[in-house]
């Protein structure tokens, strides 16, 4: 009688499990590989995808711009705004507010205007890099070069939603590109040499400071007869008392109540 042949057997089962073990690293490497591909694609494709929908838009000449300021320093009524280029409240204002008060108040040497972000305030997380506060980065660099307002002007004109790539690197440097006799050079050695991120950060600061709960936001001051700068204080609807703070894209209406209050108490 034929004896079973064992040796045999075990060998078969050996190879098998060999081939299964074989088989099983080469579907979990091959797995590491796609995942790895995937994750590679994630951070290289924003880096080299076109970049689409910068336009140029039609830039407003201010009146005695100077950075990121426009009007008569010595106008006895200032107005601070803290906003957020990636802000639609901020958009409205800039579209349906701060023309009428440019021309009505600003141009004629009433107003002092200042332009200052805000743009990572929600989360309170100063300094946090996010693209609101790498666009008001971007303005200042314009700035230095007298273009604030046409950087200005840009960012809000090429907005292309709230987090969503409108100011990525590459989009600012495209948006930059549009703004009229930028020099290009100078700019890139500014932004990407980070010169106004303590700028862009005491920003932030000084807007929480100043009871700001949300964009834009506006401090209302006026020069008193001895010549300090004083909060214009009102009563709101609510009953509640503010010391200069202007919450939200307020029509031209309302700021023109406050304005007209702030030049009658400073003599004017």
């Amino acid at each position: 009688m034929n004896q079973p042949n064992h040796s045999g057997a075990r060998k078969t089962r050996r190879e098998q499990m060999r081939q299964r073990e074989a088989r099983g690293r080469n579907i979990f490497m091959a797995v590491i590989v796609v995942v790895a591909l995937f994750v590679a694609f994630l951070i290289i494709y924003p880096n080299v995808r076109p970049i689409t929908n910068v336009e140029a838009v039609k830039i407003k000449e201010r009146v005695q711009a100077d950075a990121n300021h426009m009007g008569d320093p010595k106008a006895p009524v200032q107005i601070v705004e803290f906003a957020d280029y990636q802000c639609p409240y901020c958009e409205r204002f800039v579209a349906n507010t701060e023309p009428l008060l440019e021309e009505t108040y600003v141009d004629t040497g009433k107003v002092y205007f200042t332009y200052r972000s805000a743009g990572n305030w929600v989360s309170g997380n100063i300094g946090g890099g996010t693209e609101s506060a790498d666009a008001a980065a971007a303005a200042y660099c314009a700035g230095d070069q007298n273009l604030y307002w046409g950087m200005h002007d840009m960012l809000y004109g090429n907005v292309i939603g709230e987090n969503v790539g409108s100011f990525s690197d590459r989009r600012l440097a495209a948006i930059a590109e549009k703004v009229p006799g930028l020099d290009l050079a100078k700019y890139n050695e500014c932004y990407n040499g980070n010169k106004y991120k303590a700028q862009v950060d005491q920003d932030l600061k000084d807007a929480l400071a100043s009871g700001m709960t949300g964009t834009p936001s506006f401090l209302i001051t006026y020069t008193d007869a001895s010549g300090a700068q004083v909060p214009l204080v009102y009563t709101d609807p609510s009953g509640k008392t503010l010391q200069g703070l202007i919450e939200g894209a307020q029509t031209f209406e309302f700021f023109q109540e406050k304005i007209e209050a702030a030049l009658a108490a400073a003599g004017k």
